[in-house]
């Protein structure tokens, strides 16, 4: 028989490549084992750290009023004029403890303009400054509520969630720079793959060289005589029925792509200013007439002016801090009410318009076509239908998109199955009467009212 030369190189290389394997590991737990107790020393250390500003806080505030019950008041009362970080109508105030005096506060919170009557300097400076615009007086307020508010404004701002969690990370991550890093990881396990691929191709060469040198023959893969492709031609069933079941499918995805030309569901344009439906219907829970006055007299719904933003945001120039989510932050809403700001003109630090505007490029969502016609005010005032309705849940959506397929069979049967609102509506009232009868039932819908006919929406 045939000697077969370095019949045992495998297994050595099988035996090198799996201590390699274990060396790797073993120095791999020996650096996790100092790292984990490392954190765990430290851990202590971030939390005194972050958690010390805030009772210091605490203390400051409860020391000097009832911060809670002067930010109650300072919602109620100032927020209309005052920001505690920037100034609106009136000086921003975080920190006016500081730079008056809490008897001049006092005197000016409960009568400013006497104090403006009677010369003094600072109140004819502050007057002067804020485009002559008197504060309102307040003698209700008793100077317990004053020292309140001001308990509230004299607050140092509270360290947002995101920095104290970017701070203990950034511990986390500087005590556990002795680590290995992922990259050295996937680089250790692309080795160890690719020794495993080199030891099955050697075990697999040197195990046919061992059935050569034994005389044991190799299984040959034998040819066919005949293609699968010659042979499905040759079979005219076969060919029948494969074209018969294209030309099916075919027709079925040809349908289904021509009945969607024109449909835009779920389109979702990026606009150029982001506005938040859910924050402004959602959470502040506007109603959707309030910018979209058109709807209640008019065919289309309107695109609210820029003056209609401005009547709120004038004063809001950032949002709270709980309004941020994990994709949209704080900077960059605020960001978006700046570019609000741009378009209108305003500035923010004299609080006047600059008269140089910039016209925002909308980009439309919901698009009927020309020869269909609809009415917002007759489904929205008469017929009583929600927004919701046609628009979907707009109060839970982050960027607008449609909704609905508004095609003509989606129309229809919204029609067929909605009963018309007679309930203090007297324009239906005979109407309503008489179809009743001829269709004996006590509520009739759109379609028997005449909703489906051709000239209602075409003409």
């Amino acid at each position: 028989m045939k000697k077969v030369k370095y019949r045992h190189s495998a297994t050595r290389i099988v035996f090198l490549s799996v201590s390699l394997f274990f060396s790797f590991n073993a120095l791999l737990l020996a650096q996790d084992a100092p790292q984990e107790s490392e954190l765990s020393g430290e851990q202590p250390d971030v939390q005194e750290t972050v958690q010390g500003p805030e009772e210091s806080n605490v203390e400051a505030a409860a020391s000097s009023g009832d911060a809670a019950a002067g930010k109650e008041l300072f919602n109620t009362l100032c927020a209309a004029c005052h920001k505690l970080d920037g100034n609106s109508i009136g000086p921003a105030l975080r920190g006016v403890g500081e730079r008056r005096e809490t008897d001049w506060l006092h005197s000016w919170i409960k009568n400013s303009q006497a104090l403006i009557a009677a010369g003094d300097a600072q109140a004819v400076e502050l007057f002067n400054e804020y485009n002559n615009v008197a504060m309102p007086p307040f003698p209700q307020l008793s100077d317990g509520d004053i020292d309140n508010i001001l308990a509230y404004v004299n607050a140092p701002k509270a360290v947002p969630k995101e920095q104290q969690a970017g701070s203990e990370a950034g511990a986390g991550s500087g005590s556990s720079g002795g680590g290995v890093s992922t990259d050295i990881l996937l680089g250790i396990l692309a080795f160890v793959l690719l020794m495993l691929l080199v030891i099955l191709y050697l075990v697999n060469k040197t195990l046919r060289r061992f059935a050569v040198a034994s005389g044991v023959e190799l299984p040959v893969k034998q040819k066919r005589s005949t293609p699968i492709w010659r042979s499905f031609v040759e079979n005219q069933f076969l060919v029948i029925v494969s074209a018969v079941l294209l030309m099916l499918v075919g027709s079925y995805f040809a349908y289904g792509y021509l009945m969607q030309v024109g449909v835009d569901q779920g389109y979702q344009p990026i606009q150029p200013i982001h506005f938040s439906h859910r924050i402004h219907a959602g959470e502040n829970q506007i109603e959707c007439k309030f910018c979209h006055s058109s709807a209640r007299v008019s065919k289309t719904s309107g695109i609210p002016s820029l003056n209609v933003c401005m009547n709120c945001h004038k004063s809001i120039s950032e949002v709270a801090e709980g309004t941020a989510t994990e994709e949209y932050s704080k900077e960059f809403y605020d960001g978006e009410i700046a570019k609000l700001y741009d378009a209108v003109g305003w500035d923010v630090s004299s609080q006047q318009y600059t008269g140089e505007t910039e016209p925002v490029k909308w980009i439309r969502i919901h698009n009927l076509p020309d020869f269909a016609y609809f009415n917002h005010s007759q489904h929205v005032e008469v017929g009583g239908i929600a927004c919701q309705t046609c628009h979907g849940p707009v109060e839970e959506m982050e960027i607008m998109y449609q909704n609905a397929p508004l095609t003509m069979g989606w129309c229809i049967n919204c029609h067929r199955e909605t009963n018309v609102r007679t309930a203090g509506n007297e324009y239906y009232e005979k109407v309503h009467e008489e179809l009743s009868k001829k269709y004996g039932v006590e509520e009739l819908t759109v379609a028997q009212m005449g909703g489906i006919e051709c000239a209602k929406c075409h003409y």
